[in-house]
């Protein structure tokens, strides 16, 4: 038996997975397209034949996929809900607070000892000091997983029993980085009209706060080169975390204006066939 079971391999799962690798745990891994997974194998992972053999495989399954209907659609199948009775389910596929809550009831009704994780990072800044997954749910699951967890990332805050704890803060961190995004592309807007460069801008923003800054300096960066086709987070991506904002906003009765207002950015730029370029060909739109 593997020490961790990886479902997904996206951009975000495979890293995932390579990264368990490289810090020494036994992993399983399977993904709907199988060949995705043969560069994982060469590095020592075991190919699972179907998600039942896979969240077998392990004591903890990580899953890591587009959405969580995604996620019920590979684990609704008789085999694999039994093969989760007694394992440690960690959720890492993007959700609302609500959709944490009801596959938390899911899962815990099928066995399973669920906590709901929420990644804030690109992947390529994935296993670094200051890489931070949210995490909320069963503490047991919490102290399980926590080895892996923190292989994957130096900090990550155990939000509470509240399930939807992860979800929420991810989603409120989000708000105020999409805000921030929104304004930097504006900022590129006002630069370029005046002859002055948008990297050396980001790279300014970057030294004075490392953290978001490292985002801003990079979307400068594309901005300044018309690199979008190299995309670390596309616009689509982003897309589908502002209908998340939207249904969040829904489920609590909070008000929507700026969960709509940049919902309405993405989706033009999406419109514009964006949607697969890096998140600063939003600066298009606004062009």
């Amino acid at each position: 038996m593997s020490e961790v079971t990886v479902i997904g391999l996206g951009p975000m799962g495979a890293v995932i997975a390579g990264i368990l690798l490289e810090k020494g745990f036994a992993v399983t891994v399977w993904n709907r397209t199988a060949a995705k997974a043969e560069p994982l194998v060469q590095r020592g992972a075991v190919l699972a034949a179907s998600a039942a053999d896979a969240v077998k495989a392990s004591p903890v399954v990580i899953v890591c996929v587009a959405d969580y209907d995604s996620s019920y659609r590979i684990l609704g199948e008789p085999e694999s809900v039994s093969a989760l009775n007694g394992r440690v389910f960690v959720q890492l596929s993007t959700g609302s607070p609500g959709q944490a809550r009801d596959n938390a009831a899911w899962a815990q009704a099928h066995g399973a000892d669920y906590l709901d994780g929420a990644i804030a990072a690109t992947p390529p800044q994935m296993g670094r000091a200051d890489t931070t997954i949210f995490t909320s749910g069963s503490e047991t699951a919490y102290r399980r997983s926590e080895p892996m967890l923190k292989a994957l990332a130096g900090h990550v805050p155990y939000l509470g029993e509240n399930v939807s704890h992860a979800s929420s803060t991810d989603l409120a961190f989000l708000s105020y980085l999409f805000g921030s995004m929104i304004g930097f592309f504006h900022a590129a807007r006002i630069l370029e009209s005046d002859g002055l460069r948008v990297d050396q801008f980001g790279a300014m923003i970057a030294g004075i706060s490392p953290a978001i800054g490292e985002m801003v300096r990079h979307e400068g960066e594309v901005i300044q080169s018309s690199t979008y086709d190299q995309p670390q987070s596309t616009l689509n991506t982003c897309l589908s975390t502002a209908r998340l904002f939207m249904k969040q906003a829904q489920e609590a009765g909070i008000n929507a204006e700026f969960p709509s207002f940049a919902l309405g950015l993405f989706q033009k730029g999406a419109d514009a066939g964006y949607g697969d370029e890096e998140l600063a060909a939003l600066v298009k739109v606004l062009r």
